[in-house]
């Protein structure tokens, strides 16, 4: 593997705002040394504060686009982000089992970090049936596992449980991400066919978390896309979210965005 190595396909809604959405993960996939294609599910407007508008793109020309990059362009993983509602679902899972042999990342993204939905409530059982089964690595929080699931997940124990659970739906791996629950320590469940494993790491102090869903799922992707194990590619997927977070600064009047390009040197 190269510095250089990895092609990652994205399939996700655009974020005006510039943090979150494709943006994000081209920033993401950029910074660890791959190389970003995307086929576009929804325009939205937003900013920090939140979603103001979401236009849908049409589900024949989603198809269209995954499709004609496909056939050009060595793809080395998939990535998807907003899949807004059941027919976008639908012609995105359709392409996705045309491609059996490469690794697809799948982050159900049902909220924006704001609080606005993003996901049609109708089109979670089209989530569960059409896209886990094809999940190499799912990547919920825990308000999306809730939602998944049917119940609450109000501990690290009920993670472990709800990890394995949703492993058992399809998904090769899945890493429940702890953020949304209370206390000075940020847990992750990685639950898959070789067990359990548990990253826990100290809360850092920001409001800049805007995106980090999105840069997660990316950071996964560009890593399995680089030949990286699941758990290789988590492990630094997390070590380079950190950062980011760490290293973030305020942005607009709500939550900022994380730093995506602390891998970059300046030329200055």
């Amino acid at each position: 593997m190269t510095e250089s190595s990895g092609n990652v396909l994205i399939v996700a809604g655009s974020d005006s705002g510039g943090g979150a959405g494709i943006q994000a993960d081209i920033k993401t996939v950029t910074a660890l040394g791959g190389y970003a294609a995307t086929a576009i599910t929804a325009l939205t407007a937003q900013n920090t504060q939140g979603v103001q508008g979401v236009f849908g793109i049409d589900p024949d020309f989603i198809r269209q686009q995954m499709r004609v990059v496909l056939e050009d362009i060595p793809i080395n993983a998939i990535k998807t982000g907003m899949l807004h509602e059941s027919p976008v679902i639908s012609a995105v899972a359709e392409v996705l089992r045309e491609q059996p042999r490469l690794p697809i990342v799948i982050d159900p993204v049902m909220v924006a970090q704001s609080g606005s939905p993003l996901l049609a409530e109708d089109a979670v059982a089209d989530v569960k049936s059409k896209l886990l089964p094809l999940a190499s690595v799912l990547t919920p929080n825990v308000p999306e596992a809730e939602k998944l699931l049917g119940r609450e997940i109000p501990d690290i124990d009920a993670m472990q449980e709800a990890a394995l659970e949703l492993s058992q739906l399809g998904p090769q791996a899945v890493l429940l991400k702890g953020g949304h629950l209370a206390g000075e320590m940020v847990t992750d469940v990685l639950a898959g066919r070789s067990g359990v494993q548990v990253f826990a790491d100290p809360r850092i102090a920001t409001r800049n978390t805007h995106g980090t869903g999105c840069t997660l799922a990316s950071a996964i992707a560009t890593g399995l896309a680089q030949d990286l194990s699941v758990g290789e590619a988590v492990a630094r997927a997390r070590r380079y979210l950190r950062k980011a977070l760490a290293t973030s600064r305020p942005l607009g009047k709500g939550q900022g965005p994380v730093n995506h390009g602390h891998t970059v040197r300046p030329f200055f």
